[in-house]
């Protein structure tokens, strides 16, 4: 594969996976809430992630895990502020994971190579937000809103319904002026999903693949892994490299992990394993 992911004044080659590493700058994320929270803890976290082998670092100021509070735009872009301006001249590119085109907009300002929206753009004002720049673009697909997301998630077909929704997102962002060379897409495990939905669409990835855009996959130390294994987020990183190794497996061509060392090691593994 010879593909370029063009992320503003980056261009990631696709012919290996790519791994973003997560920086959450939140004081109630589901793993890691509060420990970065602080700008010059979450700096030096996300120079750490860079020598373990980060190819893009994905900063968030609002949590999305099931039943989180909205954040307001203001608080939000106060907390990336100082992150990003620390990260300005940062040798990978920085993602920032937001809903909001207001915080797009100010992230963009502040050097932000990329957009990691989990809800694929669809706010009013939210293309317009990125197609007057020259940022990398995530799209991902969750059923409902964070809040209530995993209340009685429910799909006739869930590959099928998430490969129409991105399908739809994809064009939407070029009728908007966004190149296809910016544009990732992600299936969205456990944004309104059950543990078997995340498996249907871990099986069906070599289908969502024919959209011709990379894939994106973040199971990294999620609930569903925690109802399979019954352990705590910090002790699922077996469980989360496992999921990491079923994904590429299958067509995944970025990684969204926590645990960056150690998925480099997995990655290294399967590309062994995969020379002919």
């Amino acid at each position: 594969m010879n593909e370029i992911l063009r992320c503003g004044r980056f261009s990631l080659a696709l012919d290996r996976p790519l791994v973003m590493g997560i920086v959450n700058v939140t004081p109630d994320s589901f793993s890691d809430g509060g420990r970065f929270l602080d700008p010059r803890a979450a700096v030096a976290h996300a120079r750490e992630l860079i020598e373990q082998g980060a190819d893009i670092l994905d900063i968030g100021a609002e949590s999305t895990r099931p039943g989180a509070q909205p954040v307001s735009a203001a608080d939000e872009i106060g907390r990336l502020r100082p992150v990003l301006d620390a990260l300005r001249e940062s040798r990978v590119p920085i993602s920032v994971d937001t809903m909001k085109p207001e915080v797009m907009r100010a992230a963009l300002d502040l050097g932000a190579a990329m957009i990691n929206d989990v809800a694929a753009l669809a706010a009013p004002g939210a293309l317009d937000a990125v197609a007057a720049s020259d940022c990398g673009v995530c799209l991902m697909h969750m059923q409902g809103e964070p809040r209530t997301m995993q209340a009685a998630p429910h799909y006739d077909d869930v590959v099928g319904e998430v490969k129409a929704f991105l399908a739809a997102r994809v064009e939407a962002c070029v009728r908007a002026g966004v190149a296809r060379e910016r544009i990732v897409v992600d299936p969205g495990l456990g944004f309104g999903k059950t543990v078997e939905h995340n498996f249907e669409l871990l099986r069906g990835l070599p289908q969502l693949a024919q959209l011709g855009r990379p894939l994106l996959v973040g199971w990294s130390r999620k609930s569903s892994l925690g109802r399979i294994t019954g352990r705590a987020p910090q002790d699922r990183l077996a469980a989360s490299l496992a999921a990491a190794l079923l994904a590429l497996q299958r067509g995944a061509r970025i990684l969204r992990v926590h645990d960056v060392k150690e998925t480099r090691d997995v990655i290294a593994v399967w590309q062994a394993a995969e020379k002919r």
